[in-house]
């Protein structure tokens, strides 16, 4: 089987050197179940650290702000998926379950202040790019709807010219999102601040950690460089 590689564009490294990604590959078991344990231990993490400040406060999300202002989005106007769910977190308490795999990954999510995509390999053509859209491209939410993205906004496209996350780290598509069929899967972790590499190399740490339990296989994770992250699952 010839491997498949998610990578960025090179543009994307010329406009964004800070940027810092991690990328795995897992081999979920049937019917794997996250640790509800853990998963509450992340998020009284995450609501210890909010109990100081806001989100808005946190180096993390004030370094995706800047990105997203940089693509022309005002800050509040799309947030990115960590800094939503730590939101959503400080103003209901909680996180919505869904299921075990996306659960673990939000929990995660949170604890870190980075955005985790997590793609049922299955679901999507050939390879997976972080790049600029051309406007063609066809987004499918998570209801149906079919959207175009806008020439020029950051997403993750694959061959078939499928858009599978729009405005970078804020949407991920209905059609390549984790599912509670999926069994192979490939998670992306993403972080612009300063500490950034320190704090991928902590959440990779943690989510393997977790991870191993509801898995047949799991990849180690790779700091992603222009070079990409090759994986073979299908």
């Amino acid at each position: 089987m010839n491997a498949r590689i998610f990578r960025h564009h090179t543009d994307i490294w010329t406009e964004y050197p800070q940027l810092v990604a991690i990328a795995l590959c897992a081999t979920l078991k049937p019917e794997a179940e996250s640790d509800t344990r853990e998963i509450a231990g992340l998020i009284d993490q995450a609501k210890a650290r909010l109990s100081d400040q806001s989100e808005g406060e946190f180096p993390e999300i004030q370094a995706w702000r800047r990105v997203f202002a940089s693509m022309g989005y005002k800050p509040t106007q799309y947030r990115s998926a960590s800094e939503a769910l730590l939101r959503r977190l400080r103003i209901d308490g909680s996180l919505p379950t869904i299921i075990p795999i996306i659960d673990l990954c939000n929990a995660v999510s949170v604890a870190y202040a980075a955005p985790i995509a997590v793609f049922d390999t299955a679901s999507f053509s050939g390879n997976l790019e972080v790049c600029h859209a051309d406007g063609t491209e066809v987004f499918t939410t998570f209801s149906g709807e079919v959207e175009n993205p806008v020439a020029g906004e950051i997403i993750f496209r694959d061959n078939a010219h499928a858009a599978h996350a729009r405005r970078w780290a804020h949407r991920q598509s209905g059609t390549a999102a984790a599912r509670e069929s999926s069994r192979h899967v490939l998670i992306v972790s993403e972080a612009m601040h300063e500490d950034a590499l320190a704090t991928q190399t902590a959440l990779s740490e943690a989510l393997v950690r977790l991870l191993e339990p509801m898995c047949v296989s799991i990849s180690s994770p790779v700091v992603v460089t222009e070079s990409g992250f090759a994986f073979d699952q299908s």
